[in-house]
């Protein structure tokens, strides 16, 4: 990665923009341009294609390619000279990305970034890959061939790039508009589908759900809790149940125990290389730490294990310390790659997270040293397999990670678990203390709406899950961050990210599905109704913007985008989850609570658009089958009544809040204003009060409630029974 110097040899229109990762290119050889309207003319006036180079700023492999091929001044004027090259933030701009990325997919059978794809000045793809080495390399095309031989067929073979770039859009949206055929969808025959794929995928011996590389893919897990759930009552399924448990804390538990967590500072990586969560690709994202803190306080609710509470807590702590902007919004990402030492010439990727056991010796002691390295695996001659470490980067190092347990290792050093205890957390303070004075991974500053939409849901289910009041208030801080610097008026027009001060493009809808989802959260965590009615205002904005109206589902881009050559729909529930699959639970869960049956109409239409899918293949679409379980079995309301101050109050909350309770929703009704909103949506809170001036809850199937009842035990009794469909 380039890093500018006072005086510069090269500066380009990247110089002007606010994305970090557009930044990082400003002072390349190459002339970069921003993706908009100047790049599209100019490659019309001088009848150039236009290279598409589209990464983001964390991105380890965007790093590599720009050493070997965009500082390259050779390389720099071929570009330069036969095309117009065009960066994006795929960050800030997911609607380029995603369109071109769907072509790379659809073209080559593959994906990832940085992403190459060369156009037409009218935008459509002829030529797309990922990343390209500069020269010829095991039987794969360098960049600098590829350069020729694509500027060769652009003047000699112009008639047939246009006529198979025409008819490329017009096949990938055919094929996008074939997928969405529709289909009916059987709840029960869903779930056991989705779990039967989970189980059969899944690493008996390491956790997880696929071999190497293995992501940390949340919404797996949150989708195996609501199983168990489903089928907690039933004996023929409970065994089943029982194991989609077991298998979400054995991959909670290998996770935090393998390299993919930051031991010493906390937060988990982006992902595995390998299957045993041991060596991982070392950058760290936003939208990891806020899904996984999800994962991990349902995981402790479910099985009451401190260990995972430890690690929700840990988690925001990292997030807390180090990814927070000071007004309450939340950073996207730290870098894989950073220096070893400041006068290093290059970064490598880990860097700032690898020790030799040298140095962990020299800072705890020999003695203490041995017994730390023997518990965290740190080996004198590094501990990292060579399929791991293909390059080389981390030979004689070590990532720590949990190679045995505090018994095992009190057993083998004759000492007391506590006095091991004592030795390992003084340890992992030192390595802090020390880590501090290497040179810290770039951290990308702008901050994303859904991604702190997913932080704002991880902190909010994360603060109600272990009665911690302060996660919950960072939750509402970055909500009014959003509300107040992410919106072109306080709550209205939401853009997609911001930095220093400045707005980027307006947003997409996973934007607003995610920060919806977050609200709601929110709401029911802390009861502040104020964030239930700007989530009701934002489902208007999303369903003006983005909503098919005859077809159902949310287009990704918003009507109005220019430049824009695809139609997409999203389903795939990746390393975020899609935008149609949070607005469904989105919309199922604000029909339950403002009894509107409309939102339910719509999140209906939804399901069933991507039917097929949850029919064939549940388990690719997680977030969507919770959204089709909820409409399905979501028709429980509890309603608390009274002031939520009081202690009586809280004892009641708390009973709700220390249970999963995936097929409810959670009102607070306060002889207000509050509750003279909530009843002019929901008439069935109109009439709902504390009893004999005590606290109250009301628990409700289908808007018939039971005998309220103001005793947390008796409450208990009430949520603890089956929950009828």
């Amino acid at each position: 990665m380039s890093e500018p110097t006072a005086t510069p040899k090269h500066t380009n229109a990247l110089a002007k923009e606010k994305s970090p990762y557009l930044l990082q290119h400003a002072h390349n050889p190459v002339n970069w341009l921003p993706w908009g309207e100047a790049a599209v003319a100019k490659a019309k006036a001088e009848d150039k294609p236009i290279f598409l180079s589209s990464g983001y700023s964390t991105c380890h492999w965007c790093h590599v390619m720009e050493r070997e091929s965009f500082e390259n001044e050779e390389m720099a004027k071929m570009i330069n000279d036969h095309f117009v090259p065009v960066k994006v933030d795929r960050e800030e701009r997911p609607d380029v990305d995603l369109t071109y990325m769907t072509y790379v997919q659809a073209a080559s059978g593959g994906g990832g970034w940085p992403m190459s794809v060369f156009l037409t000045p009218d935008l459509k793809p002829f030529f797309g890959g990922t990343y390209y080495p500069p020269e010829n390399k095991d039987g794969r095309i360098g960049f600098k061939n590829l350069l020729i031989e694509l500027n060769k067929a652009w003047h000699e073979e112009r008639e047939k790039i246009n006529a198979s770039s025409e008819r490329s859009i017009v096949k990938l949206q055919e094929h996008l508009d074939g997928e969405n055929t529709g289909a009916a969808v059987e709840t029960e025959a869903m779930l056991q589908k989705a779990y039967d794929e989970l189980a059969s995928n899944y690493d008996y011996h390491e956790g997880g759900f696929s071999g190497a590389p293995k992501f940390p893919r949340s919404t797996s897990i949150n989708l195996l809790l609501r199983i168990h759930h489903a089928w907690l009552k039933h004996p023929e399924k409970k065994s089943e149940g029982d194991w989609a448990t077991e298998m979400s804390f054995r991959t909670l538990k290998a996770m935090a125990n393998g390299g993919i967590w930051d031991h010493v500072g906390g937060g988990f990586h982006r992902y595995s290389v390998d299957s045993y969560w041991h060596i991982p690709h070392y950058e760290k994202m936003l939208y990891d730490q806020g899904q996984l803190l999800w994962a991990y306080a349902e995981g402790y609710l479910v099985t009451g294990a401190p260990f995972l509470a430890d690690v929700t807590r840990q988690i925001v702590n990292y997030a807390q310390r180090d990814l927070r902007h000071a007004e309450g919004g939340f950073f996207s990402a730290e870098d894989a790659d950073s220096l070893g030492k400041l006068d290093d010439a290059h970064k490598t990727e880990g860097a700032f997270y690898i020790w030799t056991a040298a140095e962990i010796d020299a800072l705890l002691g020999k003695e203490n040293g041995s017994l730390f390295r023997y518990a965290y695996g740190a080996r004198r001659d590094g501990n990292a397999r060579p399929e791991s470490d293909p390059h080389g980067e981390l030979k004689g190092t070590n990532t720590l990670f949990r190679a045995f347990s505090i018994k095992k290792t009190a057993e083998f050093f004759k000492k007391t678990p506590e006095e091991v205890q004592t030795i390992v957390d003084s340890g992992l303070k030192i390595l802090f203390e020390a880590r501090t004075q290497r040179p810290r991974p770039h951290l990308d500053d702008k901050i994303i709406t859904a991604w702190n939409g997913l932080m704002i849901s991880g902190l909010a289910r994360a603060g109600a899950a272990l009665n911690e009041p302060k996660f919950i208030e960072l939750a509402s801080q970055a909500a009014q961050f959003l509300h107040d610097q992410l919106c072109a008026q306080p709550g209205k027009g939401l853009h997609r990210s911001w930095r220093e001060g400045e707005r980027g493009p307006k947003a997409f809808a996973m934007d607003y599905a995610a920060l919806i989802h977050a609200l709601i959260d929110l709401y029911q965590a802390g009861l502040n109704v104020k964030w239930l009615q700007w989530a009701l205002a934002l489902q208007s904005e999303m369903d003006t913007l983005f909503l098919d109206k005859d077809k159902g589902g949310y287009y990704s881009v918003h009507t109005d985008m220019a430049h824009s050559v695809l139609r997409i729909k999203e389903d795939y529930d990746g390393a975020e989850p899609s935008p149609n699959s949070l607005a469904a639970l989105n919309l199922a869960r604000l029909s339950a609570m403002l009894d509107q049956q409309a939102y339910a109409d719509e999140a209906k239409k939804i399901i069933t658009l991507f039917g097929t899918t949850l029919e064939s293949n549940p388990s690719a679409v997680p977030m969507l089958v919770l959204a089709a379980d909820f409409l399905h079995r979501g028709k429980q309301q509890i309603v608390l009544a009274g002031d939520a101050a009081s202690p009586e109050f809280q004892a009641l909350l708390r009973v709700v809040h220390s249970r999963l309770l995936p097929t409810a929703v959670l009102l607070h009704v306060d002889g207000g204003s509050a509750q003279t909103w909530l009843g002019s949506h929901n008439e069935a809170l109109v009439s709902m009060q504390p009893v004999n001036g005590q606290a109250a809850a009301y628990v409700c199937q289908n808007y018939t409630c039971q005998k309220p009842v103001t005793d947390p035990a008796a409450l208990e009794k009430l949520l603890d029974q089956p929950v009828d469909k």
